[in-house]
């Protein structure tokens, strides 16, 4: 199945709008990936995909990925370094639960775009927006055409 079953070209745009929205009120970086499959576990493969994309390279170490294997339902939501050091272990389970609800009902860009929101709000009392803060990382949905 091609990423465009999954998400559309509207779909991704919207979800690149509400990226650049939400990174308006802070220093963090969102992205999202899209990939058909994950073989093994969701956080392992979001891990490694976390470094490939150069997540890991911002500046406050304060980017997030929200990894989607749209075929096998499976997805993880992994934030940087920086992230974990000022934030507690469950600070994702809000935006976990939305995902999941979303996903099920094959609402899969409101879901996204939702989700995407609340790592906004969640970030920005963390790591709120300055003047001197630069887009570091693309809005764009990232995807593998391929298995992962």
């Amino acid at each position: 199945m091609p990423l465009t079953d999954f998400i559309s070209t509207e779909g991704q745009q919207r979800i690149a709008r509400a990226i650049a929205l939400a990174e308006q009120h802070t220093s963090g970086e969102i992205c999202v990936h899209v990939t058909p499959k994950c073989h093994g576990d969701a956080m392992e493969t979001a891990k490694r995909k976390f470094q490939e994309l150069g997540l890991c390279n911002t500046r406050r170490r304060n980017a997030v990925l929200i990894y989607v294997a749209y075929i096998d339902r499976k997805f993880a939501i992994l934030g940087d370094s920086g992230i974990d050091k000022a934030v507690p272990l469950d600070f994702w389970h809000t935006e976990k639960e939305t995902l999941t609800r979303y996903l099920a009902d094959h609402r899969q860009v409101d879901g996204l775009c939702e989700v995407v929101k609340q790592i906004g709000d969640s970030l920005a009392a963390y790591f709120p927006a300055s003047r001197e803060d630069i887009n570091e990382l693309s809005n764009e949905v990232t995807y593998d055409e391929d298995d992962d």
